[in-house]
């Protein structure tokens, strides 16, 4: 599609009353194109009104995955492990860790140790007691060559003693090697690899939840795949899943902290057509819809609209394996003929902003100054299609082609194929660039990124805990989120240096991760940043008390209820 197509195409989406993906994958992988349920500001109240049923109704752009939370690696599938599973702490107000399954933890006086008590009253849904081993068994998995786990391996591997060394299927180092112990049946001990200052929010994220072996195991490759191979400890239970069409919560009546829940049901609707959403909404089916740019407009009056910002990034990732994508010239100029702004004013048009680099702003600060991390380290991208044509002639000439062929694997939602059509023209600027994109559930692109079956893929990424690293150290070399065939040794050295020997020098620290983020995106231009999501919503006055996130699940239901419907 050449520019004056393109002009076409904005003029068609104006008039048109076409919406597309309220919510999907991300965070953390996030869907490619603004999926994601996202946020809202609720009034708080000491009890739910008891003339209000209790059922919030929602909807969702993707299928859940898997609910097993050793295979997790999308938003969907955490947002509702974290509704249906406490782990040893979960997320509260402020994303701060509240109470989950411990009571309580020391720490030993070098960092190294942490002894968790657990409480002594949870229970799974199938009335087994939740106990240490069912920790000591999800940890353990979660690290086993043999499960074929992407985040175990990524989230414990230098965290938790000896985890890189059993992921490592050449070593042979048995799983029983792993830093985990159960002490007594409520008292969980964890030795680490080195002091680890954000650890216990790290217990907090969906890879250190606790398993069942004995129902785990009885399920087989079946486990977590049906609403009945399944268990809940948390606040709500799986009772209906209908692949592809949507599913069903119910309040665990059996949980530790039931008194504390109000809603009594949770319904899931799978919808990918934004106008669907919006007329589900309006007729009062569904509580909550995502907005995309041409009901952004018509909405943003109603006492209903809500705008979000959330640390959550997208971005062109570029397969390195591909030779002309191998070319530093040729990334960089697709980095430079990408026009941000308008994508974010025309295509979505929701409060979303451009992204710069590959740390959000409004993330981290500096320990001293408590200067934005974005601050500081500016806008290593610039929109400058005169420059981005130099750089590619000169990537042509340096492979020694005039004409080029790449594919583009985008998602299958309504913002994902205006979105991607919107990147597809811009990257034909580049003369002689043909681009073929490929539209594609969400489910299909995760595994596509993990065989690395792309040329150029639009992708997605929310924190896994506050801190630079959780963006940063997904590109070291042969990473489990790397997938781009890219490697530094420079790079890889600054991000071990500031998670071993910097580790409890604060300051040292971030400013090593400053110069880490200018290599990656500045000096090897591995990713082209695209925007930082914010979500335009609409949210029933009546929903009360969801607790947003902006790592791990995007919402805490526990306490949310349902008030003068």
């Amino acid at each position: 599609m050449k520019k004056t197509n393109w002009l076409l195409l904005v003029l068609a989406l104006v008039l048109s009353m076409f919406l597309a993906a309220c919510s999907g994958g991300s965070d953390e992988s996030s869907d490619s194109a603004d999926s994601g349920e996202d946020t809202t500001e609720s009034d708080s109240s000491d009890e739910a009104s008891g003339d209000s049923e209790q059922v919030l109704n929602i909807m969702d752009t993707a299928e859940i995955p898997t609910m097993d939370a050793s295979l997790a690696t999308d938003a969907v599938a955490f947002q509702w492990l974290g509704s249906t599973t406490d782990g040893l702490y979960r997320l509260g107000e402020n994303a701060q860790p509240e109470p989950g399954i411990a009571k309580s933890h020391e720490v030993s006086e070098d960092g190294l140790e942490w002894t968790f008590e657990l409480r002594e009253d949870a229970v799974w849904s199938n009335g087994d007691p939740v106990t240490a081993n069912d920790f000591v068994y999800a940890w353990q998995r979660a690290v086993n060559p043999d499960i074929g786990s992407e985040y175990g391996p990524y989230m414990m591997g230098g965290v938790i003693k000896n985890a890189a060394e059993i992921a490592d299927p050449e070593s042979g180092m048995p799983v029983e090697e792993l830093g985990v112990e159960a002490v007594d049946d409520y008292t969980f001990k964890v030795t680490l690899e080195k002091p680890v200052p954000y650890f216990e929010s790290l217990t907090t994220f969906g890879t250190f939840l606790p398993l069942n072996q004995k129902f785990v195991e009885e399920q087989g490759d079946q486990y977590a795949l049906e609403a009945d191979t399944i268990l809940a400890n948390g606040p709500f239970k799986i009772t209906e899943w209908n692949h592809g069409e949507g599913w069903t919560l119910e309040k665990n009546e059996d949980y530790w902290d039931a008194e504390n829940v109000n809603l009594d049901q949770i319904n899931v609707k799978v919808v990918k057509e934004t106008a669907t959403g919006v007329n589900l909404y309006d007729t009062g089916e569904v509580d909550r819809v995502n907005l995309t740019s041409e009901f952004v407009d018509q909405y943003r009056t109603s006492d209903d609209f809500q705008i979000a910002e959330k640390p959550v990034l997208f971005y062109l990732k570029m397969n390195q394996e591909n030779e002309v994508l191998g070319n530093l010239n040729a990334r960089k100029a697709i980095q430079m003929i990408i026009d941000r702004q308008s994508m974010v004013d025309v295509i979505l048009n929701n409060g979303s902003i451009p992204s710069v680099g590959h740390v959000p702003q409004n993330f981290t600060k500096h320990p001293e100054t408590e200067e934005d991390f974005r601050e500081i380290n500016g806008d290593l991208v610039e929109t400058n299609k005169e420059t981005a044509q130099e750089l590619w002639s000169k990537a042509k000439e340096e492979l020694g082609v005039e004409e080029v062929e790449l594919g583009y694997l985008g998602g299958d939602t309504e913002t994902a194929l205006d979105m991607d059509a919107y990147i597809k023209d811009q990257l034909e600027e580049l003369e002689g660039l043909t681009v073929t994109v490929q539209s594609v559930p969400f489910k299909e692109r995760l595994a596509r990124d993990e065989n690395m079956e792309y040329d150029i893929q639009n992708s997605g990424w929310g924190p896994d805990y506050i801190d630079p690293n959780t963006f940063l150290n997904m590109f070291i070399t042969d990473g489990g989120n790397n997938k781009t065939g890219y490697s530094n040794e420079e790079y890889d050295s600054m991000i071990e240096k500031a998670n071993n020997e910097l580790a409890q020098e604060p300051v040292e620290r971030f400013e090593t991760f400053l110069e880490a983020e200018k290599m990656l995106i500045q000096d090897d231009a591995v990713l082209a940043p695209l925007y930082q999501r914010a979500l335009a919503q609409l949210w029933k006055p009546y929903v009360k008390d969801v607790i947003v996130n902006p790592m791990g699940p995007d919402y805490t239901y526990k306490y949310a209820q349902i008030e003068g419907k």
